[in-house]
């Protein structure tokens, strides 16, 4: 497992000294507001700016929460939204941040936006809202303000990376984590101490 020397940007506290859980991060990327999520915390990228800087920054700052960790879990593409505007920017982002893994030799893993749900609130067509109160009630992380949803959606993408690393955060219902099953997991397992 790897050892954090420092937080990540916006992180208020390191894990425990001498823990052996994995270092998990979820990520709900987004070109306006990324949300991220650890085991016991959430936090968000926003930016207004556009293009290539937006590209850079945004790559950057996710960098800079994911460069410990032992799993990234990001919440796959939407193909059915409706909003196509910025569809390229997006994937160059998706791209950018797998690289990054690739790069740093971090496993990562794409949770459908279906399996996300599914497995935070037992079905796969569940709301923002809903998703956001199931994880203020399992895991009592209450995501507030203009990113709440993002943190939220991050959150579950990162207790789903936990639950199939053998850390399962709280209990979930059995058709919930029928989820992991729909999960693109990486061959490669972090090794963790136990």
């Amino acid at each position: 497992m790897t050892t954090i020397e420092t937080p990540a940007a916006g992180m208020t506290c390191l894990p425990a000294a001498g823990t052996t859980r994995p270092l998990v991060v979820g990520l709900d990327l987004s070109l306006t507001s990324t949300g991220i999520a650890g085991e016991g915390w959430t936090d968000h990228i926003r930016t207004k700016t556009r293009g290539d800087f937006r590209l850079n920054y945004l790559a950057g700052q996710v960098g800079s929460f994911i460069r410990s960790a032992d799993l990234v879990v990001l919440e796959g593409p939407s193909y059915g939204h409706a909003a196509l505007a910025g569809h390229e920017d997006m994937a160059g982002l998706r791209v950018l941040v797998r690289n990054y893994c690739f790069r740093h030799q971090i496993p990562y893993a794409v949770i459908p936006p279906s399996s996300l749900k599914l497995y935070a609130a037992g079905y796969g067509k569940a709301s923002k809202g809903e998703i956001r109160s199931a994880v203020a009630d399992r895991y009592g992380i209450h995501t507030e303000g203009a990113a709440r949803y993002d943190e939220a959606d991050a959150y579950v993408a990162m207790a789903a990376g936990m639950d199939w690393l053998g850390y399962r955060l709280a209990e979930v219902p059995e058709r919930a984590a029928k989820a992991l099953a729909g999960v693109a997991w990486p061959e490669q397992v972090p090794a963790v101490a136990a």
